[in-house]
């Protein structure tokens, strides 16, 4: 049986990736090397430090840890400078429709986050009520394609990795999903995704398709 369904957060319930982008095209600014949103896609779903060294690759100069925990910090009060604009408006389509037919079915809604600012993001969308199990960067030693992430969520929320199901949006995302033994749904940039279970271009085309996860849980 489905009996939770773990979503990411970034690209997933709300797309923050636009301010991701501005503000380590600003760091990157800085430092006088350039960066594309190639290379910003290239972040997608991993931590904080290892999207720095996506920045870091084209300078000629090394680093020492203390620098580059320094700009990582830069970086990040940056974004969250730019988060207090988020608003209830800024969850994606089908979100809150999603969160509502779950819950009406007795499914455990979580999310599984690399981020550690989710739990902001999540009270200047309004979507934590709707949360019943968070899990972030706040919470995690490892990030994705680890499946840390996903594997906490499903023990809080206290079900065995076959009654879970990740909603995912990077292939991070979908590895780390499939690695803590769990069925993915990829959205987005993940769609096309061969190792994920149930692919759809958006969460919000997913509606009607529901009663045909359930029903690939029960036949398992």
């Amino acid at each position: 049986m489905l009996n939770c369904v773990i979503f990411d957060l970034d690209g997933v319930l709300v797309s923050t990736d636009e301010l991701h982008y501005r503000a380590w095209k600003a760091i990157a600014e800085k430092l006088g090397v350039p960066f594309t949103r190639q290379d910003n896609m290239r972040q997608r779903g991993v931590s904080r430090m290892e999207s720095l060294e996506v920045v870091l690759e084209k300078c000629p100069r090394t680093f020492t840890q203390d620098e580059k925990l320094a700009l990582a910090t830069e970086k990040n009060d940056l974004y969250r400078a730019m988060l207090t604009d988020l608003s209830r408006a800024d969850a994606l389509p089908g979100v809150r429709e999603t969160l509502a037919m779950l819950r009406e079915r007795g499914v455990v809604t979580a999310v599984g986050s690399s981020s550690k600012n989710t739990p902001e993001i999540l009270q200047r969308t309004e979507l934590g009520d709707g949360m019943q199990v968070v899990v972030s960067g706040l919470d995690i030693t490892h990030s994705k394609p680890h499946p840390e992430v996903f594997a906490k969520a499903g023990e809080r929320a206290g079900f065995a990795p076959q009654q879970c199901l990740v909603v995912e949006d990077a292939e991070t995302g979908v590895r780390a999903g499939k690695a803590a033994g769990m069925r993915v749904l990829a959205v987005g940039a993940a769609k096309d995704n061969s190792e994920a279970d149930f692919r759809f271009a958006t969460l919000a085309e997913t509606l009607p398709h529901w009663d045909e996860i359930f029903s690939a849980f029960e036949q398992a």
